[in-house]
């Protein structure tokens, strides 16, 4: 076979190729691809389906990530060119003529019954009067001023719309060839037009347009656009169901509370007579030797002078409270994080399972988190431990997950072939070569419990943030700073000595 008949045969390979990944025969793309192909910048190539579509076109192609910026920006140019047809540029202000009118009124009542009685404020009525007539005239002019700019919202729509198009066009086969060079390699991608595709394409697109243009066009049509239709006694059910649910909890799970509650002051108890009750210079000593240890003489100096930083100032009592706090939740988490993350990390559908738990305690705002902490837990100490744990007790299970699932399996392998027994492998080879990402998990546990220290202050906890809490409710900027600085200090002289080894 001669390089002419092999060429040829490619050829027609690659376009048989093109004609199965488009969903039916196209000379146009056959020629398209390669044109693209043959170049090596960006090719001027304008498909007018493309534009004529829009994002209909590419969500029909699977082109998504493409097609969701373009139905806003289409949106966008339409609901201009619609306003500047048939928009009601004047509504707003109107409805404010239609307010002020009312005032008027009654403003007028007031002065004919002052009129009557021949009483002192007459002229102070006229001169509301007089007051509300001219901002009715200002209105009036707004209105005809806002009218006027019909026109150019029209033009700008116009323009946004020309604009978007002629971007679409240009970008549709180059991000389809582009997609195309994906598929030859991952035969998953979707390609072709399928109807299932098409209708969602054509149904999303119809509906973005049709409710936005109307919303913001008409906008007293359809009242329910601007508004969710929903009913207030759907609310109140659901607030009597959980309210429910919580009496339930606490009558049937009070002993199990109970226990949580006294576990934690046990630790936490302890850890305060270490940290508050032996004297400043001893524990002043052992941090500032642990981070020498850890990260070194110039660590050592700073932290020195962090810790002298809050002695000065009066606040190391409330800083070994915090420390103190915060040593519980952090132990407690840690102690059950990277257990929980060992198991989590060889079973990959219980941490599927798992994973939304985790996302829904890290997204949740610390302050709904409060709200059941409080009514199982009541206010103080312990249920501030809670508070701090279920927010950062999360990021250690997450990355001894990560770094477990990261050690190399040929290392696996080699030593399960050299006979090495599940604890041997635990203890010799996963654990030390997922230390970094272990170490990562715990110092981001530390970090984000302590900065729950200011909202913890809020059930009754002591330390740092009291003082900062107070600073909030009495507008003290020193104050406010001073503890920030400290609780700052605090994290930094905790981030040293958790890193500092592994850096």
């Amino acid at each position: 076979m001669t390089d002419l008949n092999i060429e040829s045969q490619k050829l027609e390979d690659r376009n048989a190729l093109i004609d199965e990944f488009i969903g039916t025969p196209s000379i146009y793309y056959q020629n398209a691809f390669d044109k693209i192909g043959e170049i090596k910048s960006f090719a001027w190539i304008f498909n007018w389906v493309a534009a004529l579509l829009g994002p209909i076109w590419y969500g029909m192609r699977g082109l998504w990530n493409w097609a969701l910026p373009f139905v806003i920006l289409e949106c966008f140019g339409l609901i201009q060119i619609f306003r500047g047809l048939w928009g009601d540029l004047g509504a707003e202000a109107r409805d404010r003529i239609l307010q002020i009118e009312g005032t008027l009124g009654l403003r007028y009542q007031q002065l004919d019954a002052a009129i009557k009685k021949n009483a002192d404020n007459v002229d102070v009525f006229r001169r509301t009067i007089k007051s509300l007539e001219d901002n009715i005239d200002a209105i009036k002019g707004e209105v005809v001023k806002a009218e006027s700019t019909a026109i150019w919202i029209l033009l700008s729509g116009v323009a946004i719309l020309f604009l978007v198009k002629a971007i679409e066009g240009y970008l549709a086969n180059s991000t389809l060839e582009a997609k195309f060079s994906n598929w030859l390699s991952d035969r998953t991608i979707a390609s072709g037009l399928t109807p299932a595709r098409t209708g969602l394409s054509i149904a999303f697109v119809s509906i973005i347009f049709t409710a936005s243009i109307i919303h913001y066009t008409f906008p007293t049509w359809f009242h329910w656009l601007g508004e969710f239709p929903t009913n207030r006694s759907i609310r109140l059910t659901g607030i009597v169901w959980v309210e429910g649910f919580s009496e339930f909890l606490k009558d049937t799970c009070q002993w199990f509370f109970n226990f949580i509650t006294i576990g934690i002051r046990a630790i936490l108890n302890n850890l305060e007579l270490i940290f508050v009750g032996t004297p400043w210079i001893v524990i002043a000593s052992f941090i500032i030797l642990l981070t020498g240890l850890t990260a070194g003489i110039r660590a050592s100096i700073f932290t020195g002078a962090f810790l002298a930083y809050m002695g000065f100032l009066g606040f190391w009592e409330k800083a070994m409270i915090t420390l103190s706090l915060l040593g519980t939740a952090a132990f407690i988490s840690i102690a059950l994080g990277i257990p929980f993350g060992l198991y989590c990390a060889r079973r990959p559908r219980f941490y599927a399972f798992i994973r939304p738990i985790m996302d829904f305690m890290q997204t949740m705002p610390a302050f709904v988190f409060m709200i059941p902490v409080i009514a199982f837990f009541g206010i103080g100490k312990p249920a501030a431990v809670v508070l701090t744990m279920i927010f950062g007790g999360t990021p250690v299970v997450r990355l001894t997950v990560l770094g477990l699932r990261g050690v190399p399996q040929n290392i696996r392998e080699a030593a399960i072939s050299y006979g090495a027994s599940k604890w041997y492998m635990l203890t010799k080879v996963d654990l030390p070569l997922a230390a970094p990402s272990i170490l990562a998990g715990i110092n981001q546990t530390i970090m984000l419990s302590l900065a729950m220290v200011v909202v913890a202050s809020l059930i009754g906890a002591k330390g740092l943030g009291e003082d900062v809490l107070e600073a909030l409710q009495h507008n003290s900027l020193g104050l406010g700073m001073l503890a920030g600085f400290a609780i700052l200090f605090c994290a930094m002289i905790l981030d040293r000595v958790v890193q500092g080894q592994r850096d």
